[in-house]
């Protein structure tokens, strides 16, 4: 049988064996230690996803604000709303409760769109499998400090985050096709020409 991605169920198993827990049958299934491991899991899931990642970060997008209140209201599932560094705006906004809000102006009335990042939160299936590799193995870590507090086992569960988060910045870094001269900082000083030039 070929293998397939890590399912939600498979992670919460994960985490039940970690401190030598039978695994469930289902996500539905009420043992107390499967739903504390299901709690863990959204909780990391929630923590890992609000840094934000290429899989999970939407750029360019435009918000516009109510006719009548002039409110950009924003959606449960962003965590992150910011405008785009390399926009000259005299905006400077962030989230307060499911508004956006301007500090600059210390108002959440807004008068036009904006264009602005936006990270989103998704549902642990549809993460790729080096974020669900990662959010598993720190759930897991985290998930049997909380209910053994065995120091032997954190450090092993440790040890195998540290390697799982590494493989997801490695991840992170092939498919965010990043480079030193996306910043326009670098690309100036790249980009200079100096007075010693002869022409």
């Amino acid at each position: 049988m070929a293998l397939t991605k890590t399912t939600k169920l498979q992670a919460i198993n994960t985490m039940l064996s970690t401190v030598g827990e039978p695994p469930v049958n289902s996500l539905t299934a009420q043992r107390a230690d499967s739903l504390i491991a299901q709690n863990i899991l959204d909780e990391v899931t929630r923590e890992v996803l609000s840094y934000g990642w290429q899989f999970n970060t939407d750029e360019n997008v435009v918000m516009t604000p109510e006719t009548s209140s002039g409110y950009i209201y924003v959606s449960d599932s962003i965590v992150r709303v910011d405008i785009n560094p390399l926009r000259m705006t005299n905006y400077d906004i962030v989230i307060r409760g499911n508004r956006l809000y301007d500090r600059t102006s210390n108002s959440f009335v807004f008068t036009e769109p904006l264009t602005v990042i936006q990270v989103h939160l998704f549902d642990f299936d549809e993460l790729p499998e080096a974020a669900k590799r990662y959010i598993a193995i720190r759930a897991s870590r985290i998930f049997q400090d909380r209910m053994v507090g065995s120091t032997t086992l954190h450090g092993f569960n440790a040890q195998d985050e540290v390697m799982a988060l590494a493989k997801m910045t490695e991840y992170e870094n092939e498919v965010g096709d990043y480079s030193i001269f996306d910043s326009p900082d670098i690309l100036r000083t790249v980009l200079r020409v100096g007075t010693y030039r002869i022409t």
